[in-house]
């Protein structure tokens, strides 16, 4: 049984790294010169290719919870600004997967590297075994996380 002050001290911690990645994602904006919904799509792509995931225009529609309307205005500006590519879904002709693109990755990495740096630098000295507890407490968190917002979706 997990002591109350060490949940509450999590619950508290969870919090502020929400809010410092809230307001590094906020910076990036700007540094970006990008507004918020596409640092979240690019963002939301660049996640699902590390998982091998295709994307398409209704899924990221949801994830931002936008209209496929407002998707499709928001696709065509990143196609434009050459950081999102449509492509022909693998298994299904008709429709189409959204890819980055080099220029995404290597933007991206130029004003998130610094963070990256940052936190591959606090979990050097960390033993392995507890990098893998974390790692599993934040992969089961998100997921948990994600399920239960799919599932008090009214739509």
């Amino acid at each position: 049984m997990s002591d109350p002050s060490a949940v509450m001290r999590t619950l508290r911690a969870i919090q502020l790294l929400n809010d410092a990645l809230d307001r590094m994602h906020s910076d990036l904006t700007g540094l970006m010169k990008m507004n918020a919904s596409d640092l979240k799509a690019l963002r939301m792509l660049a996640i699902r290719e590390q998982q091998q995931r295709d994307v398409s225009p209704h899924e990221l529609a949801e994830h931002l919870g936008v209209s496929t309307a407002a998707v499709t205005t928001l696709i065509d500006r990143l196609a434009a600004q050459g950081f999102a590519e449509r492509h022909p879904h693998p298994r299904d002709g008709r429709s189409r997967i959204l890819v980055l693109t080099p220029k995404a990755r290597a933007h991206f990495f130029q004003h998130f590297g610094g963070h990256l740096s940052t936190m591959r630098e606090l979990m050097e000295p960390m033993d392995s075994t507890d990098l893998h507890t974390i790692a599993g407490f934040l992969e089961t968190l998100a997921t948990r996380l994600s399920s239960e917002q799919r599932e008090s979706d009214p739509t």
